[in-house]
């Protein structure tokens, strides 16, 4: 028995580590001075090497089996999370970060609804009470955007979690998908969709350099590693749950470091929050 709780204290700190590194993405984009397409390219990179070594380490050589078997579930899988990893940027540049962690923090309600149109799974009643609140809030967000960038930065946040969602609710029909091999094929993908695109590859400072390994080292390869270890010690549904400690993280960071402050709207579309399990993403 104790040791089934030490198992759990072990699941829930390392979950925890993974939340924290994952909501470190808006702190690192505002860190570099560069155009979306090249952080793309860089983070790409690094993440998809990152996360390759993290499955040759936990499965050997034969995990990278995983590429050469990967089906067409998997190749799906892939490709929308490389959509959404390539809003995901510029919305950060675009509007500010609050706006998209509180879009962010929708998910599990976006899911659920694709789940009940696709999979015809039950939604219950407080499910379609959080929905509706949470959408609620995401208006409040867009009737406050000030400009024609701020509303391309929420637009392309919105379409960002669609297809996340969407992504989610796939793997759960396919659970047979390698998520390591699919999250490091993803990363790559967005690396040579944005390599015609980026302006400043070959402009790239060595201190810039240096961020974008950590930013593609620590925000995506450690924070998948952690929640991968952590998951293992936990019900999938409380991994999920825990892990959406990176959404009020995400604003955080970036007001300490660079005093950037949510404004009324995003307060007021923020505060509405539900303890409903969410899916990995």
């Amino acid at each position: 028995m104790s040791e089934t709780a030490s198992q759990r204290r072990t699941g829930i700190a390392l979950v925890i580590a993974a939340a924290v590194a994952w909501s470190t993405a808006p702190f690192f984009t505002k860190l570099l001075p560069l155009d979306s397409w090249t952080i793309l390219f860089w983070r790409g990179l690094f993440g998809g090497a990152a996360i390759t070594v993290i499955l040759v380490l936990t499965q050997g050589l034969a995990g990278l089996r995983d590429f050469r078997n990967m089906n067409k579930s998997g190749w799906l899988v892939a490709s929308l999370s490389t959509l959404g990893m390539i809003t995901f940027i510029p919305s950060l540049q675009l509007t500010s970060v609050s706006n998209v962690a509180i879009i962010v923090a929708t998910g599990p309600f976006v899911a659920a609804a694709i789940a009940w149109i696709w999979l015809r799974e039950r939604l219950q009643t407080r499910t379609l009470l959080a929905m509706l609140v949470a959408f609620c809030g995401v208006i409040i967000i867009v009737g406050g955007a000030s400009g024609g960038s701020d509303k391309l930065g929420i637009a392309l946040a919105c379409f960002m979690i669609l297809v996340v969602s969407a992504m989610t609710v796939l793997v759960r029909r396919h659970k047979g998908t390698p998520m390591v091999a699919a999250a490091a094929l993803s990363n790559l993908l967005g690396s040579a969709i944005s390599l015609p695109f980026a302006q400043g590859i070959t402009g790239v400072t060595s201190t810039e350099l240096v961020t974008l390994a950590m930013f593609g080292f620590c925000q995506v390869g450690l924070g998948l590693s952690l929640f991968v270890l952590g998951s293992r010690f936990l019900p999938s549904g409380q991994a999920t749950l825990i892990g959406t400690l990176e959404t009020p993280l995400m604003p955080f960071w970036v007001w300490l470091a660079f005093q950037e402050t949510p404004g009324p709207r995003a307060l007021v579309g923020g505060k509405p929050r539900a303890d409903v399990p969410g899916s990995l993403v």
